[in-house]
C-alpha cells in the first residue's frame, strides 16, 4: 500500500492508495515541530477508528514547507521500514519536463500538479489550485511544466484586509448577493470574490492569448467549486488532483528506477 502525503502551507494530507482508489483520506494543520511519533500516533488511530487494516510499503510526499520533510522522512523509515519518495529531490523521477529558468527551484506541488494534469487531460492545460497562494501552472501540449502565475490566496487576502485595516472585521468568503455591497462585510466579501472572478479570467485569458492556443482550465482546491457556482469559470474541478499526481509519480519511479 502507499501512503501519500501533500504537505502545504497550512495543511498536511495523508492518503491511502490500494493500487486503485484511495481507502482513506486524512487532514492535519502542517506544524514542522511534530514529530513523527506523533505523525504515527495520530495516522494510526484514525486508521483504527475508520477500521482501515493495511501494511503501508510504499510512502511519496510533496511538500511545499522544507522543515516538515524531515520528521516525515523519519515516520517512512521508523514505522514503514521504507525510503520515501519527496518530490522535487534529485532522486525523485518525473514524468514530464521543467521548461523554466536555469536555477528556478519548482515548488513541489506544482509540479505534481502538472503530472496530474497531464496524465488525466492530456497537453494545453492552465492548472489553477485555490491554496494558501492562488497558483496558474501552465502545461505544455507535451506535458512539459512551462510556467505560470502566484497571487495571494483567498483567504490570505481577506486575512489582510482585516489585520492592516482595524475597522475592518474577519469574514468569511461566499458569494455575495449583489456587486454593491450595503455593509461592511458585504463589501469586504463582494470585493474579494469579484475580484478573484476577475482574476482568474483575465490570467487565463492572457495566458491563452500568450500562448495563441486554445487550452483547458482545471481547478483544485476547496474554494474552486464557490467560483465556479456563479461563473464557468474552469472547464473542470478535481478535488485530489495533488493526490492523484502523487500516485502517479510514485508508478513511474517505481517502474524507472
Amino acid at each position: 500500500m502507499l501512503l501519500a502525503i501533500d504537505c502545504g502551507n497550512t495543511n498536511t494530507v495523508f492518503s491511502i492508495w490500494d493500487g486503485e482508489r484511495f481507502i482513506g483520506t486524512w487532514r492535519t494543520a502542517t506544524d514542522w515541530k511534530r514529530t513523527a511519533d506523533q505523525y504515527y500516533v495520530w495516522l494510526r488511530t484514525l486508521m483504527e477508528f475508520q477500521k482501515i487494516e493495511v501494511t503501508v510499503t510504499d510512502v511519496i510526499v510533496s511538500s511545499t514547507v522544507p522543515r516538515v520533510v524531515f520528521n516525515l522522512r523519519i515516520l517512512a523509515d521508523r514505522y514503514f521500514k521504507t525510503r520515501p519518495i519527496v518530490v522535487g529531490k534529485a532522486d525523485c523521477l518525473l514524468p514530464v519536463e521543467v521548461r523554466v529558468d536555469a536555477g528556478t527551484a519548482v515548488g513541489p506541488d506544482r509540479l505534481v500538479n502538472t503530472v496530474a494534469g497531464f496524465d488525466l487531460y492530456g497537453g494545453d492545460l492552465i492548472m489553477v489550485d485555490f491554496g494558501t497562494a492562488t497558483t496558474f501552472d501552465v502545461v505544455d501540449t507535451d506535458g512539459a511544466y512551462v510556467g505560470g502565475v502566484i497571487a495571494p490566496g483567498v483567504n490570505l487576502s481577506l486575512e489582510a484586509l482585516h489585520q492592516a485595516a482595524a475597522a475592518l472585521p474577519h469574514v468569511d468568503i461566499s458569494k455575495p448577493r449583489s456587486v454593491v455591497g450595503t455593509n461592511t462585510v458585504a463589501c469586504m466579501q463582494s470585493g474579494v470574490f469579484w475580484g478573484y472572478v476577475g482574476l482568474v479570467r483575465e490570467i487565463c485569458a492572457r495566458i491563452k492569448a500568450e500562448r495563441a492556443r486554445d487550452m483547458r482550465v482545471i481547478s483544485t482546491g476547496g474554494l474552486a467549486p464557490l467560483f465556479q457556482q456563479t461563473e464557468k469559470l474552469f472547464d473542470d474541478f478535481q478535488d485530489d488532483l495533488t493526490m492523484h499526481g502523487l500516485t502517479v509519480i510514485h508508478r513511474y519511479n517505481k517502474e524507472n528506477n
